[in-house]
């Protein structure tokens, strides 16, 4: 009787040595990677693909003009260019641009953060502020070179203010909007409100439970964040300024709006190259310059998902 049923069950799969269970695993496999399937290609066609060509052609003589290019052995000589001369200038001072608006913004966006973190819950001024953070984070490129301009150029509306107000010329004591510390004025702009988004559930994972077991053991507000919120929230907090790192480094419309390409920073050098509005068929070398800032980046981001994992030990 229990064969009648086995072969009333399923005959076709006994019949045909088939394991229902297997086939149902596959099928569920399946099925769960065909959800993503759409940006594993978006990812390759949009991240992976241009690394590879980045990687390639920075390893290919230039030819120049509009002579087609020839397979060639590759050299290192675009690798050579772009770590001397003005070129290593670009990528030094790209390198202290990011740095310092990773710092400067990542100290007041965690204060900013802290105070909507302890404000009283469901405020509207606590809303207004989440919801300005994220406009302004994501506020860049020309619009906001245009608003520096029309607010601290020579004849802007904050440089008449000022000069209104206290009879003092900002721009006739030093100061320049199309300088390096102009452009990193600018990137402050968004660089703060972003770390503000990005450090903001960090500290909303500090549990309160943890405080008060540092205030029963007799411990004060210093010694609770030296060796309880410190700790636990410094893996995010060094996170974020690699986070701000990569974005100050690798941002160009707002500096080439700004500026016009009078900075040596190394994402309008590649811009410039790569469109020989100054050197024509010097494509390769600004290939070079890009392969030389995704490897930084590639270090950044690693160095981040290493951090936040740390940090999702005690944050979840």
């Amino acid at each position: 009787m229990s064969d009648s049923m086995t072969t009333a069950v399923a005959p076709e799969a006994v019949a045909s040595g088939a394991r229902p269970g297997r086939v149902t695993a596959v099928g569920r496999a399946t099925l769960r990677y065909a959800g993503v399937m759409p940006f594993i290609v978006y990812v390759a066609a949009g991240l992976l693909t241009p690394m590879v060509a980045i990687a390639i052609f920075a390893f290919q003589p230039n030819h120049g003009g509009f002579v087609a290019s020839k397979a060639t052995a590759p050299t290192l000589t675009n690798l050579n260019t772009a770590v001397h001369g003005i070129y290593f200038t670009g990528l030094t001072n790209v390198l202290l641009l990011a740095l310092v608006t990773a710092v400067v913004p990542g100290v007041f966006g965690f204060l900013i953060a802290y105070a909507i973190h302890t404000a009283r819950r469901g405020t509207v001024l606590r809303r207004v502020v989440i919801t300005a953070a994220g406009v302004f984070a994501n506020f860049g490129g020309v619009p906001l070179a245009f608003l520096f301009i029309a607010a601290l150029s020579t004849t802007g509306v904050v440089t008449g203010w000022i000069n209104d107000l206290f009879n003092f010329n900002i721009w006739q004591h030093g100061f320049s909007l199309y300088k390096p510390y102009g452009v990193a004025l600018a990137y402050m702009y968004f660089q703060t409100p972003l770390m503000v988004l990005v450090i903001l559930p960090a500290l909303e994972g500090l549990r309160p439970a943890w405080r008060e077991a540092a205030e029963n053991l007799g411990a004060g507000t210093w010694h609770y964040w030296r060796h309880v919120a410190g700790p636990v929230l410094l893996p995010s907090f060094l996170g974020c300024l690699l986070l701000l790192f990569g974005g100050g480094m690798s941002a160009y419309a707002t500096a080439a709006a700004l500026t016009g390409g009078t900075i040596a920073l190394t994402p309008i050098q590649i811009g410039s190259l790569l469109n020989g509005n100054v050197l024509a068929g010097q494509e390769n070398l600004g290939y070079a310059l890009g392969l030389i800032l995704v490897v930084i980046i590639t270090v950044v981001m690693i160095g981040y998902t290493l951090l936040q994992r740390r940090a999702a030990r005690w944050l979840r």
